[in-house]
């Protein structure tokens, strides 16, 4: 993969338009577009979703940027209001999707909404914003990972280097894991497949289990992808998103498991219900 053009898609004086902030807009876009049309087809009230979208967009954004923080501290160290001033070109998905979790489940709570049917539009829509909004670290030089001679092998220039691949240290001509790439092209894959399947066994389905099934894809996508990358935040010498994305995934499957049990009636109860009618026809006889 070539090089990106310049980070900065223009310049108004000192206020500058960026390809990450731009994807991460368009990203939003489609996003919105996305839940209308599942909140529609699943009968929901989709009138909720540009409040909600805006609530969630935030607290997505702040988890998010958070979670970067503490990942690349040594980068905001010297100058921590680095972190709290434009331009913000650093965001970690695992604490995005973990606040903007929790800003869903409060919405629905303050709403009184049935919940299932919006997991199954709010879980998918993850897996599209990732799909677009990747790309923008590609106009950055950001999220690749370990060398490689694959033919998809990433152009990284030397002044967005990591110490241990610097040019010095491996040469100019070196490419690299295209990681954003992986995570965009397993969240296209996602979102095309889940809720396709979820239309197919549509009546079949307990409510949920998509929207669950899309934050496993991508929970399964990033501990895939992070032996992978460079200079990842740790706990000890295990890479934190191990644990972050597995304590996800866990709690996902869990989740899962107790909404099927929760959803398929009970034997005993099935025999109640069809013994009823037989008793009423005795009753009139």
């Amino acid at each position: 993969m070539p090089l990106p053009p310049d980070p900065v898609l223009f310049a108004i004086g000192p206020l500058e338009i960026r390809w990450y902030g731009l994807l991460y807009a368009i990203g939003l876009v489609v996003v919105y577009r996305f839940m209308m049309r599942e909140a529609r087809r699943r009968k929901l009230n989709a009138e909720l979703i540009a409040n909600g979208l805006i609530i969630i967009s935030i607290a997505a954004l702040l988890g998010g940027r958070l979670y970067h923080v503490i990942d690349a501290w040594d980068r905001y160290a010297a100058n921590p209001i680095g972190a709290l001033i434009p331009p913000y070109e650093g965001l970690g998905a695992p604490g995005g999707i973990i606040t903007g979790a929790i800003a869903l489940a409060l919405l629905l709570r303050r709403w009184k909404q049935t919940p299932w049917g919006w997991v199954d539009v709010a879980g998918p829509a993850i897996l599209v914003m990732q799909a677009i909004a990747r790309w923008g670290n590609w106009f950055n030089q950001e999220l690749y990972g370990l060398p490689t001679d694959l033919p998809w092998g990433l152009a990284i220039e030397c002044a967005y280097r990591t110490v241990d691949t610097s040019c010095s240290a491996i040469g100019e001509s070196a490419r690299f894991h295209p990681l954003f790439l992986y995570e965009s092209l397993s969240g296209l894959a996602g979102a095309l497949i889940l809720p396709a399947l979820g239309e197919r066994l549509k009546g079949r389905v307990v409510p949920g289990l998509i929207g669950l099934s899309a934050l496993a894809w991508y929970s399964v996508t990033r501990l895939l992808l992070e032996g992978l990358r460079l200079e990842n935040w740790r706990l000890g010498e295990i890479p934190t998103a191990y644990v972050v994305m597995g304590g996800v995934f866990a709690a996902t499957l869990l989740t899962a498991a107790l909404r099927v049990r929760s959803a398929t009636p009970r034997r005993g109860t099935e025999k109640a219900r069809a013994r009823r009618p037989q008793a009423k026809r005795r009753a009139r006889r």
